[in-house]
């Protein structure tokens, strides 16, 4: 895994910056605090016996400004039930400040009524969130980028273009294409497209009534190319491994994915084993889970801790974190 360089703290505000781990992805959290030079404070994280969420903060917070780093990924609702107590139980100890660090905003998919009786979800947990305490969200690659008009607190929205991008530049691919999944993706795309100048190409999906993926078509020039995928998720990885194969039928040469946040559920990891796709490469923001294993050196993890380690200096210490946010 790719470390950046360490970042290093200010002092904007007025109470100490104190960090806290929820259960999700411990170890992201202890190398965004590596980044900043900082120890996690100390949480105290169980269960009762009919599985409710327990937990005590063991540290003084009074007057802090404290970062909570948890990401809402499966289990999904114990990973939101314990953010949400967290923040109570910060909120009820008098912390000045209570900062969501969520590097994967669970509930993201379902930003719109796109057909009848059905919730916005990603608006209700923004609801839940504020309600809870939190005085500001800082997330990476949401789904959809009007989900940070749900909050009616402020919402850092990281991207992690820097981090994948360094890694492109370094690995010296030949005839590189960028390729959107869906016409939503376009923009991403073509922001890597852009600061790498290469070209971009679409995929055009037809889907079926129950929504599953038909046929699918490359709109653009990909022969002879390495075709490059860029996305938010990866999560059952059957979308990505029929973009793939329509890629390789259009005569891409090499086939590669960079995918955020590693969802990866169910038999996701065994498809990309036996896909026609070369690597993915993900972020750290989901841990992997010892299913992935089945991918083998498939899959590639690349670190953005030191992306969130500096939009948390940069609000610490009250300076824009305008840079991160492309």
């Amino acid at each position: 895994m790719q470390t950046p360089p360490r970042a290093t703290t200010s002092q904007g505000f007025r109470g100490n910056l104190l960090l806290f781990s929820g259960s999700s992805n411990p170890a992201f959290a202890a190398r965004v605090a590596g980044h900043l030079g900082r120890d996690l404070s100390r949480v105290r994280l169980g269960r009762f016996r009919d599985g409710e969420v327990r937990l005590q903060i063991q540290d003084n917070v009074r007057g802090a400004d404290v970062f909570v780093i948890q990401s809402t990924c499966p289990p999904v609702h114990e990973n939101l039930m314990e953010l949400l107590l967290m923040v109570d139980a910060l909120k009820r100890a008098s912390a000045a400040r209570i900062n969501a660090v969520v590097p994967y905003y669970g509930y993201g998919r379902q930003d719109r009524k796109d057909r009848p009786r059905v919730p916005i979800s990603a608006k209700l947990v923004a609801d839940l969130l504020s309600v809870a305490g939190v005085h500001r969200m800082i997330t990476m690659e949401l789904h959809a980028g009007q989900i940070q008009g749900f909050f009616d607190i402020p919402v850092d929205h990281l991207y992690a273009a820097p981090v994948m991008l360094g890694y492109l530049g370094a690995s010296e691919l030949d005839r590189v294409i960028l390729v959107s999944p869906d016409a939503g993706g376009v923009e991403r795309a073509r922001l890597f497209g852009k600061r790498l100048g290469v070209g971009i190409a679409v995929m055009d999906k037809r889907r079926g009534e129950d929504n599953e993926v038909e046929t699918i078509h490359v709109v653009g020039e990909v022969r002879d190319r390495t075709a490059v995928i860029v996305d938010d998720i990866v999560d059952s990885a059957g979308t990505l491994m029929r973009a793939a194969g329509a890629l390789r039928e259009a005569g891409a040469r090499r086939v590669l994915a960079i995918c955020t946040h590693p969802v990866l559920s169910g038999s996701a990891a065994e498809r990309i084993r036996r896909g026609p796709i070369e690597r993915v490469i993900v972020g750290d923001t989901i841990p992997l889970s010892a299913a992935t294993r089945a991918a083998g050196d498939k899959i590639e993890v690349l670190s953005v801790a030191s992306l969130f380690a500096r939009a948390i200096e940069s609000v610490h210490g009250e300076t824009s974190v305008s840079s991160l946010f492309v």
